[in-house]
């Protein structure tokens, strides 16, 4: 092995400081764009569980309503309520009725509070131009109101359904 001096304007020349520093600089611009990515990610589909369960707890008001008893050939009924012809009923003259909302805990493994969920079951008689004075179906609207612990906004998930008596 022989070692030769290579003369100074034959050498290879290596980076400058200034490459090198807008190397780290891109390299920051990267790694920065990833971890953003990867957050937004993460709060996306912590809010779709969320969603999907505040949904779930909307649909079970909606059927909770639906299943209630309506016997429509006892029509014009004066008792409302538990036990009676119409469990969901309400005078003819208001149109509609809200349940009593109903306060839970959204059900999703989650780290520190709770949160809290509020629905709201409002029904309405829908009219037709069968039978003007009789309701001949109702519409049931189940809202599901919740916060977004992350950023603290207030969400809204609703299901609506129709039902017929004697369904």
């Amino acid at each position: 092995m022989f070692l030769h001096w290579i003369p100074k304007n034959g050498r290879r020349r290596g980076f400058t400081l200034v490459e090198v520093l807008v190397s780290f600089f891109i390299f920051g611009l990267v790694v920065s764009g990833l971890i953003y990515g990867y957050v937004q990610v993460n709060r996306l589909a912590e809010w779709s569980s969320m969603s999907l369960a505040a949904q779930s707890y909307a649909s079970q008001g909606l059927e909770q309503a639906k299943s209630a008893q309506w016997n429509y050939v006892r029509w014009p009924n004066t008792n409302f309520g538990p036990g009676t012809g119409d469990e969901l009923g309400f005078p003819a003259s208001i149109g509609y009725t809200n349940l009593p909302p109903v306060t839970d805990t959204l059900d999703v493994p989650t780290s520190g509070s709770p949160i809290y969920i509020t629905n709201f079951v409002t029904i309405m008689n829908v009219l037709t131009n069968l039978s003007p004075d009789k309701p001949f179906m109702r519409q049931i609207r189940s809202d599901c109101v919740w916060t977004f612990p992350l950023d603290g906004s207030l969400c809204t998930n609703t299901a609506i359904g129709f039902r017929a008596p004697d369904q």
